[in-house]
């Protein structure tokens, strides 16, 4: 009988202070709850890079399409000395930021519109109107798209008899699909960083004699910048590592993703695929390293 209350007087002489502790310093609370999550998160995404940049330098048996785990850089030397790769790697980026430029260019102004100019219903629906299309599967967005640009399809339809042809299957048409399935991902952020923007900026800027023009390029787009690097991480990561549109409208175009799809299914060359993989690694590194100094990671 006396035992329970000894016990639990004891359990409450070391959680108390602890609990004190906790309490006047909510930092290192927030820090002991997000620990775990974050240490596991960590592991595992530190963890199959660690894999990947292992499986990277092995190699497979030209004869029994075994694996030789034996450290080796052939992959990489391959990677560097054929102008293949080199051509496909600078495709690559060269899609990427087409798509991100014209997401920029199609993004901004319908993010100024909902920002600064719509009212708060018509706000409200621009904004589901931009989430819809993510609510549709991305496979059937592609094959829409498929159809569309295909002959006898939509576009050839509309714009046929006015003696234009569609791209059809191929580099155009993986820049317009992509361009069309990350637009959202480049509209959001620039609302977000627009919507914080103080309207009293603007109306001090024409108060001084700025027009509209010179209002955009010495407040507005400034100001907005780290935002439309923020939506730049996502249309160009996107694009970078894509492969399923690149297959559906690509034709012959081959891009870093699917031809890492290539070895990983029909050539059975997982090194080679690790190692190709690499490429879009190291080039998101690299920008997520320049999106940081611009001040891109307070707007996501």
């Amino acid at each position: 009988m006396s035992s329970a209350p000894a016990v639990a007087g004891g359990r409450g002489g070391w959680l108390r202070p602890l609990s004190r502790v906790l309490h006047r310093r909510p930092r290192l609370r927030l820090a002991l709850l997000l620990t775990g999550p974050l240490g596991w998160l960590l592991v595992a995404y530190i963890g199959s890079l660690a894999v990947l940049l292992l499986s990277a330098l092995w190699s497979t048996d030209s004869f029994t399409g075994e694996l030789v785990r034996e450290p080796t850089t052939d992959n990489f030397r391959t990677l560097l000395s054929s102008e293949v790769y080199r051509a496909i790697t600078l495709r690559t980026l060269g899609v990427a930021a087409g798509v991100t430029v014209v997401d920029v260019l199609l993004g901004f102004p319908i993010a100024f519109y909902m920002a600064k100019v719509a009212s708060p219903r018509w706000r409200r629906l621009l904004l589901v109107a931009v989430l819809t299309p993510l609510w549709a599967s991305y496979l059937v967005k592609a094959y829409a798209w498929r159809v569309m640009l295909g002959s006898g399809g939509v576009l050839d339809w509309l714009l046929g008899p006015l003696g234009v042809h569609t791209p059809g299957y191929g580099l155009a048409g993986v820049w317009i699909v992509l361009s069309y399935l990350w637009l959202p991902y480049m509209i959001l952020p620039i609302f977000a960083g627009l919507e914080r923007l103080p309207d009293s900026l603007l109306e001090a800027s024409s108060d001084l004699g700025a027009g509209a023009w010179r209002t955009f390029r010495s407040v507005i787009l400034p100001l907005a910048f780290p935002a439309v690097v923020a939506g730049s991480i996502f249309t160009f990561s996107l694009s970078l590592g894509d492969y399923v549109a690149v297959n559906i409208v690509g034709g012959k175009t081959q891009m870093i993703g699917n031809v890492i799809y290539a070895s990983v299914g029909a050539a059975n060359d997982l090194p080679f695929a690790a190692a190709l993989a690499t490429v879009p690694v190291v080039v998101m590194l690299a920008y997520l390293l320049l999106a940081r100094r611009a001040g891109a990671f307070e707007s996501l």
